[in-house]
């Protein structure tokens, strides 16, 4: 395989579009706020898209040290394989790291020039974005060892993802679009549920302590039937509430037919105890789209 391949599997382009979600939400939002503001959009999602790579080369890196990916049941990973060394994937690390902070300061400086005050505040939500991505395996204390990983997907994924986003545009925070920001949040976390109800065994072999470990992954498909459809409700009345809201504003929940199908295919698949990865790596791309899907649809809904 060539070395550009080899990288370009290392980053697992593939999870970018779920990384771009709460981006777009946040650019629907701001377009019905009539606070738009296009180059703030993109380096938002720039650096949304960045922190995501940097987290998969990461997980990678850490999964790797820790023999979490030796029995691995999903797509083979680069370092353990052996495609890319420890200190390659280190170098690497460092080079995105510096990108992520590049790209985050020049969107800081492009939304609050000169205020001292708000700089503070969000450099401080981008250390700590950068961080959650590196330790999520990686470290002394890794916390997605540590069954908090759903946790931090939806903080960041969801709260932060659009609310950040949102308020680069429009320097204010409307207490309503905290219903959104949990669907993309809650929508997330249910495609990280998906792919540690896959990895089940081979997580408690590692001794990778997930919440579908923690659960057992009966309960853990009750946790996420519980997920899809507190994320639908919560955007479901945010265009409720919206003056003279249209009917057709609610065609987001068009992604409840492959989300169903999606459920149906893992509800088959977990009670025949299935240790295999192909009917889980099938349903955690079809969640990770309807995903993407929806964040697409919601901010049509709004902007038209």
């Amino acid at each position: 395989m060539k070395r550009l391949q080899v990288w370009i599997q290392a980053c697992r382009l593939r999870t970018l579009p779920l990384a771009a979600a709460s981006i777009i939400v946040a650019g629907g939002l701001a377009q019905q706020h009539q606070v738009f503001n296009p180059g703030i959009f993109l380096m938002s999602l720039l650096t949304a898209l960045l922190l995501q790579i940097l987290s998969n080369l990461a997980n990678d890196y850490g999964d790797a040290l820790t023999g979490a990916d030796e029995q691995r049941v999903g797509p083979a990973r680069a370092m353990q394989t052996g495609l890319i060394t420890a200190s390659a994937m280190k170098k690497a690390i460092i080079i995105v790291t510096a990108a992520c902070l590049i790209s985050g300061l020049s969107l800081l400086k492009l939304s609050f020039a000169n205020d001292l005050y708000h700089w503070l505040i969000f450099l401080g939500l981008g250390v700590a974005a950068i961080t959650a991505a590196i330790t999520y395996t990686m470290g002394k204390l890794p916390y997605g060892y540590r069954a908090m990983g759903d946790i931090a997907v939806f903080m960041f994924f969801g709260l932060l993802g659009v609310l950040g986003s949102f308020y680069l545009q429009a320097i204010s925070l409307p207490a309503s679009i905290l219903l959104p920001a949990f669907s993309v949040g809650l929508l997330s976390a249910a495609v990280l549920n998906v792919n540690n109800m896959r990895d089940f065994y081979s997580d408690k072999v590692a001794n990778k302590i997930t919440l579908v470990v923690l659960l057992g992954r009966k309960k853990a498909f009750i946790y996420h039937l519980l997920l899809i459809f507190t994320a639908m409700l919560c955007s479901a009345i945010y265009i409720y509430n919206l003056p003279d809201s249209q009917f057709w504003q609610y065609l987001f929940l068009l992604i409840a037919s492959p989300l169903i199908k999606s459920c149906i295919e893992l509800t088959e698949a977990i009670n025949k105890d299935e240790h295999g990865g192909d009917v889980f790596n099938e349903q955690l791309k079809n969640t990770a789209i309807s995903t993407f899907v929806f964040s697409v649809l919601f901010a049509i809904a709004l902007i038209t």
